[in-house]
């Protein structure tokens, strides 16, 4: 309601954010079940089919406000299959709402909407409960295109709140960026020549599961040898053969925040010396990179940087044999296609409204993910890189000091990769 104060000279508001259904992955069997960000950053309610609402208060300035909680009835029938519900009750109890009521009771607070002359916020472009949208919002919106009084999006001011992260945030993000740390160490131990992607896959889910995070945070890329250079290779079916190096990016999920970790080693525990060169031209730039993770930076400056910096990494390297200058910067979006990095919170590609261009402030957490991928059919590198794909991926607090590296407990010096590697051999 704040953010609103700023953005609206009107007085009366009303916020309609949609929770997410239940998804269905084959007639009555169930996804698990995952709630939309914007809405639990809101109200912190975990469950499907509800909708909250924030009210400005008659009579006194914003940001005063009432918050509402629709949600589904209890329903014993239902909940015998799919567990228990909250009700009104245990919605007000759990998320500190000031008043709950069913789900079906929000056509009378619809009924005040379509008279009144309240500003109305919900994203109608961009419905994130499609029944819920088209039962309620759709004969709302319609109501009021004939008063002239539109909808006004509002993700862009929660997204403008989740930006910047409270201690609380950055201590569940530090948890994440820690057990997936540990995970990706062990996962490098168990590492062995030949072993298939599957297996990498399930020791690194298992880690993470089992120091406590909730789910992944997204499909892990588990890419052996050439695949690593799909940049979103996440069939991870594969055999890797003794000799070639494994790419992981993986990231768990654990209260409501997110990790996104890339780290890339041998599988047999030894860099050859074309591995090595290579990898330790993406770390010396991935280093830079996070020395100028400061505030007044953007994302935008950093991705500067980073293509200067593997510009002339190529060129050292004889990456495309026999370049030309103006040759180089076609070269370096070539063989690095991606941005270097993203923010980061309760969603991997948190914030995704935001711009890259904005400067960096204390509390924004992002990525810092150079990578070099030269693809075993390019004939313009020298053979000896051929095949080899490398990403070196840490996730960065933004700080008033030196930048906080979540994951710093990941090794990725060649020398601590081969300890770690060497102690499974």
């Amino acid at each position: 309601m704040a953010q609103i104060q700023k953005e609206a000279r009107e007085t009366d508001h009303t916020v309609i954010l949609l929770s997410n259904p239940t998804y269905y992955m084959s007639n009555d069997i169930p996804y698990t079940f995952h709630q939309d960000t914007n809405f639990l950053y809101l109200c912190g309610f975990q469950e499907p089919d509800s909708i909250l609402v924030l009210q400005s208060v008659p009579g006194k300035p914003l940001p005063s406000h009432k918050a509402l909680l629709f949600v589904p009835r209890r329903d014993p029938s239902r909940e015998l299959w799919d567990g228990p519900r909250s009700g009104t009750d245990g919605a007000v109890a759990l998320t500190g709402v000031d008043e709950a009521y069913t789900i079906e009771e929000f056509r009378h607070l619809l009924a005040k909407l379509k008279d009144g002359s309240s500003v109305l916020w919900y994203d109608f472009a961009k419905p994130v409960h499609p029944q819920l949208h088209s039962d309620y919002l759709v004969p709302l919106a319609e109501v009021k295109a004939r008063s002239k009084n539109h909808f006004r999006a509002i993700r862009h001011l929660v997204e403008n709140l989740r930006l910047i992260k409270s201690p609380a945030e950055i201590e569940k993000m530090r948890i994440a960026g820690k057990l997936t740390s540990q995970a990706f160490t062990e996962t490098m131990f168990a590492c062995k020549a030949p072993v298939d992607e599957a297996f990498l896959y399930a020791k690194f889910e298992f880690e993470c599961r089992a120091r406590g995070a909730d789910i992944l945070a997204y499909p892990p890329v588990v890419a052996g040898g050439n695949r690593a250079n799909t940049l979103h290779y996440v069939k991870n079916n594969q055999l890797i053969k003794d000799g070639e190096m494994v790419l992981l990016d993986g990231g768990c999920e654990s209260s409501c925040y997110v990790s996104d970790i890339t780290r890339t080693w041998p599988i047999n525990g030894r860099f050859t010396r074309p591995q090595a060169e290579l990898y330790q031209a993406v770390l010396e730039v991935q280093k830079a990179c996070l020395r100028l993770c400061s505030p007044g930076v953007s994302l935008e400056n950093i991705y500067s940087l980073m293509l200067t910096l593997i510009g002339q990494k190529l060129k050292d390297l004889g990456i495309p044999q026999n370049s030309s200058e103006n040759h180089v910067f076609k070269a370096v979006r070539k063989y690095c296609p991606h941005h270097v990095g993203h923010y980061l919170g309760m969603d991997v590609h948190d914030t995704p409204d935001i711009s890259r261009s904005i400067p960096l402030q204390p509390g924004m957490v992002i990525t810092i993910e150079p990578g070099i991928y030269i693809p075993e059919d390019d004939m313009n590198a020298p053979e000896r890189f051929r095949g080899i794909g490398i990403r070196i991926e840490d996730d960065v607090v933004i700080t008033d000091n030196a930048p906080l590296i979540l994951s710093a407990d990941c090794p990725k010096e060649i020398y601590d990769i081969e300890q770690v590697c060497g102690c499974s051999h």
